[in-house]
Protein backbone atom coordinates (compact mmCIF):
# COMPACT_ATOMS: atom_id res chain seq x y z
CA UNK A 1 0.00 0.00 0.00
CA UNK A 2 1.54 3.01 -0.85
CA UNK A 3 2.57 5.28 2.46
CA UNK A 4 -0.01 8.16 3.23
CA UNK A 5 2.63 10.64 3.70
CA UNK A 6 4.95 11.68 1.08
CA UNK A 7 8.59 11.20 1.46
CA UNK A 8 11.50 12.11 -0.27
CA UNK A 9 14.35 10.11 -1.34
CA UNK A 10 18.10 11.19 -0.45
CA UNK A 11 18.98 11.94 -4.05
CA UNK A 12 15.85 14.06 -4.81
CA UNK A 13 16.52 17.54 -5.99
CA UNK A 14 15.91 19.87 -2.99
CA UNK A 15 14.86 22.45 -5.50
CA UNK A 16 12.36 20.17 -6.88
CA UNK A 17 11.33 18.46 -3.78
CA UNK A 18 9.88 22.16 -2.72
CA UNK A 19 7.59 22.16 -5.52
CA UNK A 20 3.70 21.86 -5.04
CA UNK A 21 2.45 18.51 -4.33
CA UNK A 22 -0.23 17.07 -5.83
CA UNK A 23 -2.12 15.59 -3.25
CA UNK A 24 -3.10 16.50 -0.26
CA UNK A 25 -2.59 12.76 1.32
CA UNK A 26 -1.88 13.34 5.27
CA UNK A 27 -3.81 16.21 5.63
CA UNK A 28 -5.41 16.70 9.01
CA UNK A 29 -8.63 18.53 9.96
CA UNK A 30 -8.70 21.02 13.01
CA UNK A 31 -12.29 19.86 14.29
CA UNK A 32 -13.62 18.15 16.21
CA UNK A 33 -10.66 18.95 18.82
CA UNK A 34 -10.58 16.42 21.17
CA UNK A 35 -7.30 14.43 23.45
CA UNK A 36 -7.56 11.49 21.19
CA UNK A 37 -7.97 13.91 17.83
CA UNK A 38 -4.90 15.63 18.80
CA UNK A 39 -3.12 13.01 19.86
CA UNK A 40 -3.79 11.29 16.05
CA UNK A 41 -2.51 14.55 14.40
CA UNK A 42 0.30 14.72 16.78
CA UNK A 43 1.25 11.44 16.00
CA UNK A 44 1.14 11.63 12.31
CA UNK A 45 2.86 14.98 12.78
CA UNK A 46 6.09 13.63 14.49
CA UNK A 47 5.53 10.49 12.05
CA UNK A 48 5.94 12.90 9.00
CA UNK A 49 8.82 14.77 10.60
CA UNK A 50 11.13 11.91 11.78
CA UNK A 51 11.86 11.54 8.11
CA UNK A 52 13.60 14.81 7.85
CA UNK A 53 17.03 16.22 9.27
CA UNK A 54 16.64 19.54 9.72
CA UNK A 55 13.46 22.34 9.96
CA UNK A 56 12.89 25.37 9.12
CA UNK A 57 9.87 27.26 11.17
CA UNK A 58 8.54 30.23 9.37
CA UNK A 59 6.36 32.90 11.39
CA UNK A 60 4.50 35.64 9.73
CA UNK A 61 6.61 38.71 8.62
CA UNK A 62 6.68 41.30 11.41
CA UNK A 63 5.98 38.45 13.99
CA UNK A 64 3.36 38.93 16.75
CA UNK A 65 3.36 36.77 20.22
CA UNK A 66 1.05 34.40 18.68
CA UNK A 67 2.88 33.46 15.89
CA UNK A 68 6.38 34.13 17.62
CA UNK A 69 5.15 31.49 20.81
CA UNK A 70 3.87 28.76 17.99
CA UNK A 71 7.31 28.79 16.27
CA UNK A 72 9.17 27.86 19.30
CA UNK A 73 6.69 25.64 20.71
CA UNK A 74 6.66 23.68 17.63
CA UNK A 75 10.09 23.64 17.37
CA UNK A 76 10.74 22.39 20.90
CA UNK A 77 8.24 19.46 20.30
CA UNK A 78 10.21 18.52 16.83
CA UNK A 79 12.84 18.29 18.66
CA UNK A 80 11.87 16.46 21.33
CA UNK A 81 9.90 14.08 19.96
CA UNK A 82 11.03 13.80 16.60
CA UNK A 83 14.91 14.06 16.80
CA UNK A 84 14.52 17.27 14.16
CA UNK A 85 16.72 20.16 14.80
CA UNK A 86 14.54 23.25 14.09
CA UNK A 87 15.15 27.17 13.79
CA UNK A 88 12.43 29.89 13.98
CA UNK A 89 12.39 32.93 11.19
CA UNK A 90 10.73 35.74 10.64
CA UNK A 91 10.54 38.16 7.64
CA UNK A 92 10.88 41.94 8.86
CA UNK A 93 11.34 43.03 12.30
CA UNK A 94 10.07 42.67 15.67
CA UNK A 95 8.83 45.98 16.16
CA UNK A 96 6.28 46.61 19.35
CA UNK A 97 8.00 46.95 22.32
CA UNK A 98 5.87 44.35 24.14
CA UNK A 99 6.91 42.31 21.13
CA UNK A 100 10.83 42.87 21.77
CA UNK A 101 10.74 42.21 25.20
CA UNK A 102 8.93 38.53 24.59
CA UNK A 103 11.51 37.48 22.72
CA UNK A 104 14.61 39.30 25.11
CA UNK A 105 13.30 38.43 28.09
CA UNK A 106 12.27 34.25 27.85
CA UNK A 107 15.25 34.29 25.37
CA UNK A 108 13.32 33.09 22.69
CA UNK A 109 15.43 31.62 19.55
CA UNK A 110 14.10 33.40 16.86
CA UNK A 111 15.83 34.69 14.01
CA UNK A 112 15.44 37.12 10.59
CA UNK A 113 14.81 35.29 8.10
CA UNK A 114 17.79 37.42 6.15
CA UNK A 115 20.21 34.38 7.80
CA UNK A 116 18.02 31.33 6.03
CA UNK A 117 19.75 29.05 3.56
CA UNK A 118 16.23 27.54 2.62
CA UNK A 119 18.02 24.97 0.46
CA UNK A 120 19.57 24.27 3.85
CA UNK A 121 16.19 22.91 5.16
CA UNK A 122 13.99 20.10 4.03
CA UNK A 123 11.09 20.52 6.51
CA UNK A 124 9.54 23.80 6.17
CA UNK A 125 7.08 25.03 8.54
CA UNK A 126 4.33 27.78 8.75
CA UNK A 127 2.97 28.73 11.75
CA UNK A 128 0.26 31.71 12.01
CA UNK A 129 0.16 32.23 8.21
CA UNK A 130 -0.72 30.22 5.13
CA UNK A 131 1.02 29.81 2.17
CA UNK A 132 -1.42 32.58 -0.21
CA UNK A 133 -1.66 34.34 2.78
CA UNK A 134 1.35 36.92 1.30
CA UNK A 135 2.41 38.16 4.93
CA UNK A 136 5.23 35.80 5.16
CA UNK A 137 8.90 35.56 3.43
CA UNK A 138 8.65 32.04 2.05
CA UNK A 139 10.37 32.14 -1.60
CA UNK A 140 7.61 31.12 -4.52
CA UNK A 141 9.87 28.29 -5.16
CA UNK A 142 9.61 26.57 -2.07
CA UNK A 143 6.30 24.95 -0.53
CA UNK A 144 5.93 24.00 2.91
CA UNK A 145 5.33 20.82 4.44
CA UNK A 146 3.23 21.71 7.50
CA UNK A 147 0.75 24.54 7.59
CA UNK A 148 -1.04 25.34 11.35
CA UNK A 149 -2.95 28.33 11.56
CA UNK A 150 -6.22 29.36 13.40
CA UNK A 151 -6.71 31.12 10.65
CA UNK A 152 -9.79 30.32 7.71
CA UNK A 153 -8.01 27.84 5.36
CA UNK A 154 -7.26 29.70 2.53
CA UNK A 155 -7.03 27.46 -1.26
CA UNK A 156 -3.59 26.46 -1.17
CA UNK A 157 -2.98 25.13 2.28
CA UNK A 158 -4.60 21.86 1.52
CA UNK A 159 -1.56 21.00 -0.75
CA UNK A 160 0.24 20.77 1.92
CA UNK A 161 0.99 17.35 3.70
CA UNK A 162 0.50 18.32 7.12
CA UNK A 163 -2.11 21.39 7.43
CA UNK A 164 -4.18 22.27 10.58
CA UNK A 165 -5.92 25.29 10.02
CA UNK A 166 -9.23 26.85 10.01
CA UNK A 167 -11.83 26.84 12.19
CA UNK A 168 -13.31 29.70 15.15
CA UNK A 169 -10.02 29.49 17.19
CA UNK A 170 -8.88 32.72 18.84
CA UNK A 171 -5.09 32.08 18.49
CA UNK A 172 -2.67 29.73 16.94
CA UNK A 173 -0.68 29.47 20.22
CA UNK A 174 -4.07 26.86 21.09
CA UNK A 175 -3.32 24.55 18.95
CA UNK A 176 0.00 24.03 19.73
CA UNK A 177 -0.61 24.26 23.98
CA UNK A 178 -3.17 21.33 22.31
CA UNK A 179 -0.40 19.49 20.82
CA UNK A 180 1.86 19.84 23.59
CA UNK A 181 -0.89 18.59 26.35
CA UNK A 182 -1.67 15.63 24.35
CA UNK A 183 2.10 14.79 23.89
CA UNK A 184 2.59 14.43 27.47
CA UNK A 185 5.88 15.97 27.74
CA UNK A 186 7.40 18.67 30.11
CA UNK A 187 6.72 22.12 29.32
CA UNK A 188 9.84 24.39 30.25
CA UNK A 189 8.57 27.57 31.53
CA UNK A 190 9.63 30.02 28.68
CA UNK A 191 7.52 28.04 26.15
CA UNK A 192 4.54 27.90 28.65
CA UNK A 193 4.84 31.91 29.18
CA UNK A 194 5.07 32.50 25.37
CA UNK A 195 1.77 30.54 24.63
CA UNK A 196 -0.16 31.80 27.12
CA UNK A 197 0.87 35.76 26.26
CA UNK A 198 0.33 34.56 22.75
CA UNK A 199 -3.41 33.37 23.30
CA UNK A 200 -3.59 36.24 26.01
CA UNK A 201 -2.59 38.94 23.33
CA UNK A 202 -4.54 37.01 20.19
CA UNK A 203 -8.02 37.46 21.70
CA UNK A 204 -7.61 39.94 23.72
CA UNK A 205 -7.33 38.70 27.17
CA UNK A 206 -9.81 36.00 26.14
CA UNK A 207 -12.68 38.79 24.89
CA UNK A 208 -12.07 38.90 21.30
CA UNK A 209 -12.59 35.72 18.64
CA UNK A 210 -12.30 32.76 21.53
CA UNK A 211 -13.58 29.28 22.01
CA UNK A 212 -13.74 27.19 25.23
CA UNK A 213 -10.70 25.63 23.90
CA UNK A 214 -8.79 28.96 24.04
CA UNK A 215 -10.23 29.24 27.90
CA UNK A 216 -9.20 26.06 28.96
CA UNK A 217 -5.38 26.27 27.25
CA UNK A 218 -5.38 29.44 28.90
CA UNK A 219 -6.27 27.97 31.84
CA UNK A 220 -4.14 24.92 31.62
CA UNK A 221 -0.89 26.71 31.03
CA UNK A 222 -1.64 29.50 33.89
CA UNK A 223 0.21 27.38 36.15
CA UNK A 224 3.29 26.70 34.22
CA UNK A 225 3.48 30.42 33.53
CA UNK A 226 6.72 32.59 34.70
CA UNK A 227 4.70 35.11 36.50
CA UNK A 228 7.74 37.69 37.28
CA UNK A 229 8.87 37.50 32.89
CA UNK A 230 5.48 38.01 31.85
CA UNK A 231 5.05 41.45 33.98
CA UNK A 232 8.50 42.10 32.05
CA UNK A 233 6.50 41.66 28.72
CA UNK A 234 3.56 43.11 29.22
CA UNK A 235 5.04 46.28 31.15
CA UNK A 236 8.06 47.05 28.69
CA UNK A 237 9.90 50.71 28.82
CA UNK A 238 8.61 52.36 25.60
CA UNK A 239 10.51 54.09 23.00
CA UNK A 240 10.15 57.84 22.60
CA UNK A 241 8.50 57.32 18.96
CA UNK A 242 5.93 55.27 20.58
CA UNK A 243 4.37 58.11 22.72
CA UNK A 244 5.20 60.59 19.33
CA UNK A 245 3.32 58.16 16.96
CA UNK A 246 0.19 58.44 19.12
CA UNK A 247 -0.02 62.07 19.01
CA UNK A 248 0.33 61.49 15.35
CA UNK A 249 -2.66 59.16 15.65
CA UNK A 250 -4.88 61.43 17.78
CA UNK A 251 -4.13 64.20 15.62
CA UNK A 252 -4.98 62.48 12.36
CA UNK A 253 -7.72 60.46 13.00
CA UNK A 254 -10.94 60.92 11.05
CA UNK A 255 -14.49 59.97 11.97
CA UNK A 256 -17.20 59.18 9.57
CA UNK A 257 -20.53 59.48 10.45
CA UNK A 258 -19.98 58.36 14.21
CA UNK A 259 -19.51 54.97 13.62
CA UNK A 260 -16.30 54.75 11.96
CA UNK A 261 -12.61 55.78 12.45
CA UNK A 262 -9.80 56.08 9.37
CA UNK A 263 -6.17 57.21 10.70
CA UNK A 264 -3.20 57.37 8.02
CA UNK A 265 -0.06 57.84 10.24
CA UNK A 266 2.39 58.61 7.07
CA UNK A 267 5.27 56.64 7.94
CA UNK A 268 5.92 54.76 10.62
CA UNK A 269 8.96 53.35 12.40
CA UNK A 270 7.76 49.98 12.92
CA UNK A 271 4.19 48.09 10.25
CA UNK A 272 3.07 46.38 13.69
CA UNK A 273 2.07 49.49 15.58
CA UNK A 274 -0.34 49.71 13.25
CA UNK A 275 -2.59 46.94 14.23
CA UNK A 276 -2.42 48.62 17.78
CA UNK A 277 -3.18 52.09 17.01
CA UNK A 278 -6.38 50.37 14.85
CA UNK A 279 -7.09 48.20 18.32
CA UNK A 280 -6.59 51.22 20.66
CA UNK A 281 -9.25 53.53 18.32
CA UNK A 282 -11.81 50.61 18.60
CA UNK A 283 -12.25 52.10 22.44
CA UNK A 284 -13.60 55.48 20.60
CA UNK A 285 -17.30 55.41 21.65
CA UNK A 286 -19.60 54.40 19.47
CA UNK A 287 -17.08 53.33 16.19
CA UNK A 288 -18.41 50.25 14.69
CA UNK A 289 -15.02 49.80 12.30
CA UNK A 290 -11.64 51.43 13.00
CA UNK A 291 -8.75 51.39 10.46
CA UNK A 292 -4.95 52.80 10.69
CA UNK A 293 -2.72 52.78 7.64
CA UNK A 294 0.81 53.52 7.56
CA UNK A 295 3.96 53.20 4.90
CA UNK A 296 7.23 50.81 6.38
CA UNK A 297 9.84 50.05 3.40
CA UNK A 298 7.82 50.83 0.31
CA UNK A 299 4.62 49.40 1.17
CA UNK A 300 1.54 50.83 2.98
CA UNK A 301 0.41 48.31 5.96
CA UNK A 302 -3.69 48.28 7.01
CA UNK A 303 -5.04 47.22 9.86
CA UNK A 304 -9.00 46.96 10.31
CA UNK A 305 -10.82 46.34 13.44
CA UNK A 306 -14.64 45.85 13.39
CA UNK A 307 -16.74 46.02 16.97
CA UNK A 308 -19.69 44.56 14.56
CA UNK A 309 -20.01 40.42 14.95
CA UNK A 310 -22.22 40.44 11.83
CA UNK A 311 -19.34 41.46 10.10
CA UNK A 312 -16.52 40.07 8.73
CA UNK A 313 -12.84 42.03 8.76
CA UNK A 314 -11.21 39.60 6.97
CA UNK A 315 -13.64 38.82 3.96
CA UNK A 316 -13.37 42.96 3.68
CA UNK A 317 -9.92 43.59 3.37
CA UNK A 318 -9.43 40.83 1.33
CA UNK A 319 -12.00 42.24 -1.27
CA UNK A 320 -10.56 46.01 -0.73
CA UNK A 321 -7.00 45.49 -0.93
CA UNK A 322 -6.33 41.83 -3.27
CA UNK A 323 -8.25 43.84 -5.80
CA UNK A 324 -5.47 46.44 -5.94
CA UNK A 325 -2.82 44.05 -5.92
CA UNK A 326 -2.16 43.57 -2.37
CA UNK A 327 -2.27 40.53 -0.01
CA UNK A 328 -4.18 40.38 3.01
CA UNK A 329 -5.57 38.22 5.59
CA UNK A 330 -7.78 37.69 8.81
CA UNK A 331 -11.03 36.70 10.87
CA UNK A 332 -13.94 37.89 12.20
CA UNK A 333 -13.38 41.00 13.87
CA UNK A 334 -9.83 41.63 13.27
CA UNK A 335 -7.67 41.68 9.73
CA UNK A 336 -4.50 42.87 8.14
CA UNK A 337 -2.93 43.72 4.68
CA UNK A 338 -0.13 45.20 2.87
CA UNK A 339 0.16 46.81 -0.65
CA UNK A 340 3.26 47.61 -2.42
CA UNK A 341 4.30 51.19 -2.93
CA UNK A 342 7.73 50.76 -4.75
CA UNK A 343 8.34 52.82 -7.55
CA UNK A 344 5.46 54.74 -7.13
CA UNK A 345 5.84 58.54 -7.14
CA UNK A 346 4.79 60.87 -4.29
CA UNK A 347 1.62 62.00 -6.30
CA UNK A 348 1.12 58.67 -6.83
CA UNK A 349 1.40 57.26 -3.59
CA UNK A 350 -0.89 60.24 -2.33
CA UNK A 351 -3.83 59.22 -4.96
CA UNK A 352 -3.24 55.35 -4.53
CA UNK A 353 -4.22 56.39 -0.36
CA UNK A 354 -6.82 58.67 -1.10
CA UNK A 355 -8.59 55.42 -3.57
CA UNK A 356 -8.26 52.99 -0.91
CA UNK A 357 -9.75 54.97 1.81
CA UNK A 358 -12.82 55.76 -0.24
CA UNK A 359 -12.73 52.03 -1.11
CA UNK A 360 -12.98 50.77 2.48
CA UNK A 361 -15.58 53.64 2.94
CA UNK A 362 -17.96 52.31 0.57
CA UNK A 363 -17.26 48.79 2.32
CA UNK A 364 -18.07 49.93 5.50
CA UNK A 365 -21.28 51.91 4.16
CA UNK A 366 -20.59 55.45 5.17
CA UNK A 367 -20.37 58.79 3.19
CA UNK A 368 -17.21 60.59 2.49
CA UNK A 369 -18.72 63.61 3.23
CA UNK A 370 -20.06 63.44 6.82
CA UNK A 371 -16.96 63.68 8.33
CA UNK A 372 -15.06 65.14 10.95
CA UNK A 373 -11.72 65.75 12.72
CA UNK A 374 -10.84 63.44 15.80
CA UNK A 375 -9.46 66.46 17.38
Amino acid sequence: MKSPHPMRQPNEDPTRSRARPPVRSARMALYPRHVASTRAKLDRLIEYARSHKRALILTHDNPDPDSIAAGVALAHLLDKLAGVEAIVAYGGIVGRAENRALVRVLKLPVVPVSRVVFDEYDLICMVDTQPEQGNHSLPARHFPDVVIDHHPERPDSHLAPIADVGGPLGATSTVLAEYFRASGLEMPAPVATALFYGIKADTRDLGRQTTDIDVDAYLWLFPMVDKEALGEIEHPRLPEDYFRLYHVAIEKAHVYEDEVVICDLGEIYTPDMVAEIAERFMYLEGMRWSLAFAEYEDQLYFSVRTGDRRMNAGRLIREVIEAKGGSAGGHGTMAGARLPMKGLSGAAKKRLREDVVRSFLDAFGVSARKVRNLV
